[in-house]
């Protein structure tokens, strides 16, 4: 007998995430960090003998979207493989019926067959479901070269930069929190061409976390003894995920941008032996010089035909054909 509830508290995802979370943006922690910057959590629960599955969500006015904000890569959903997940999966499906007329889910993922698992859960339990692409996520399998093969298969006029430039900075690589090297991160951040940070206290606090956890990788790089790049980076099973860059724009001439990159490349490759590295979501021109792989990401749009509130949705979706 399958059981279905609602937490909103993502305490529950504990024991759950440590089991089944394969990135950042799948363990508990990380909701937790998302439910302190406001978001009201809604966690969807199925269990059944031994096994559970989840989804993190949020609720308002009746529609139903991810626990997430523009810091998460992905969103998925948490639950064991198999036809007992895909069961559990539909139930919780057919439970938020009580919770709202609409879900939309996104960015899911299709290489690990998230968005089609998703999709027929939904199906399944009755909704109306539409999936479509929403963004794309720049990567780069490693393929066992070391940095020296990668770096030969980069365009001409990066490694040209490189050659130029990297003498005029100094880069430095943390593999833990260090709150000297943070602010130095943020001052450059907050002069830099980049819009404000959305969350800055929750980014500074995934940074001391993956530090303690060795999984942090902070690049600075300094001209003259003045930082003038920075970037965040993780490494987690042998993935490595860049989350976030920045660099001067008055110092833009000594392209320290693109020494720190490629220092930081060279020591999740060389030294971390990753097997992926995970540029996240966006279509940036300057991601296709370091990346060779383009995945899409995928928007699961779900309508409860039942209740009134869906119907001029899915009748636009009758009119677009």
């Amino acid at each position: 007998m399958i059981e279905a509830r609602y937490h909103d508290s993502v305490n529950v995802l504990q024991a759950l995430t440590c089991a089944q979370a394969t990135a950042p943006f799948d363990r508990a922690e990380w909701f937790a960090l998302l439910a302190d910057t406001g978001l009201v959590p809604l966690i969807a629960i199925a269990e059944d003998g031994g096994d559970t599955a989840a989804l993190a969500l949020t609720e308002a006015g009746g529609r139903i979207t991810p626990l997430r904000n523009w810091y998460s890569f992905t969103w998925r959903e948490l639950a064991p493989a198999g036809p007992q997940g895909d069961r559990l999966l539909a139930a919780i499906a057919r439970q938020l019926k009580s919770r709202g007329w609409r879900v939309t889910l996104e960015p899911v993922p299709g290489e690990d067959g998230s968005a089609q698992r998703l999709a027929h859960a939904f199906r399944a339990a009755g909704w109306k479901v539409a999936v479509e692409p929403c963004d794309i996520n720049h990567v780069l399998p490693v393929q066992g070269r070391s940095f020296a093969e990668y770096w030969e298969s980069r365009p001409g006029p990066l490694r040209t930069t490189l050659k130029r430039k990297a003498k005029k900075v100094e880069c430095e690589v943390l593999t833990r929190f260090d709150a000297a090297a943070w602010a130095e991160y943020e001052a450059i951040y907050a002069a830099s061409w980049k819009p404000a940070e959305d969350q800055p206290a929750m980014l500074r606090a995934f940074a001391q976390s993956e530090g303690a956890a060795g999984r942090l990788r902070l690049g600075i790089a300094r001209a003259e003894g003045q930082a003038v790049a920075a970037q965040c980076w993780t490494v987690e099973n042998s993935i490595a995920y860049i989350h976030k860059l920045a660099h001067l724009e008055s110092h833009k001439p000594l392209s320290a941008g693109t020494t720190l990159s490629a220092a930081l490349f060279a020591h999740v490759i060389d030294m971390d032996k990753v097997t992926l590295i995970d540029f996240g979501t966006g279509d940036q021109g300057y991601k296709a010089d370091w990346m060779e792989t383009v995945r899409p990401r995928y928007r699961i749009d779900c309508l409860d035909p039942v209740q009134p509130k869906s119907w001029p949705a899915l009748a636009k979706r009758v009119v677009r054909g």
